[in-house]
């Protein structure tokens, strides 16, 4: 009896979650969009990121204001942060094109301090895990890759626009997926 009531909840809230399955499917229709916008290699490219990073940056600032009223201490860090957050998201819609090229240099930085991290970690742990030597060959991969892209800014700029493009249209597919994965269990629920 018992797992009984446990159990109705818990399918309400599937049921309830899962005929929302179309958000889904809308979502990764967009992310498809934004990637092959992304990967079409023209200024749009550089500006349509610079929008996705001053959205990003405006929701973490909201997100850190809503911190403020679930955290106990340290409250002022959240207000500065979310503060700086959407200042540069507004910054960001401004100058869209300047915020990519900012963070295209910053791009090639961040492949040789992760290929850092990446190399050092499969240095440490090559005694307990037997595929070391996969992370240590990454890591030498995203080193070289974020020098070779550091050198020359356009190449930097190429770099993140295909990663970010790639990355949309898997985002897209994904949520596709999800998509029809979650209305077959809607069906399953109603049925």
């Amino acid at each position: 009896m018992a797992t009984v009531e446990t159990t109705e909840p818990i399918m309400w809230d599937v049921e309830r979650a899962s005929s929302k399955w179309w958000v889904l499917l809308v979502t990764g229709v967009a992310w498809i969009a934004v990637g092959v916008v992304l990967l079409d290699f023209d200024l749009d490219s550089a500006a349509t990121i610079g929008f996705l990073i001053g959205g990003f940056l405006i929701l973490a600032g909201a997100t850190e204001f809503l911190l403020i009223g679930v955290t106990e201490g340290w409250r002022w860090v959240h207000g500065v942060l979310g503060a700086l957050f959407i200042i540069g998201g507004i910054a960001a819609f401004f100058e869209p094109v300047q915020t990519f090229g900012i963070l295209a240099r910053l791009f090639g930085f961040l492949l040789v301090l992760k290929g850092t991290f990446d190399f050092v970690f499969a240095i440490a742990t090559r005694h307990e895990v037997d595929l070391w030597w996969m992370m240590l060959l990454a890591g030498i991969i995203e080193i070289t890759l974020g020098l070779w892209a550091s050198s020359y800014p356009g190449r930097s700029a190429t770099l993140l626009i295909l990663w970010v493009g790639i990355g949309a249209v898997i985002r897209g597919i994904t949520h596709l997926v999800m998509a029809f994965q979650v209305r077959k269990l809607y069906g399953a629920v109603t049925a």
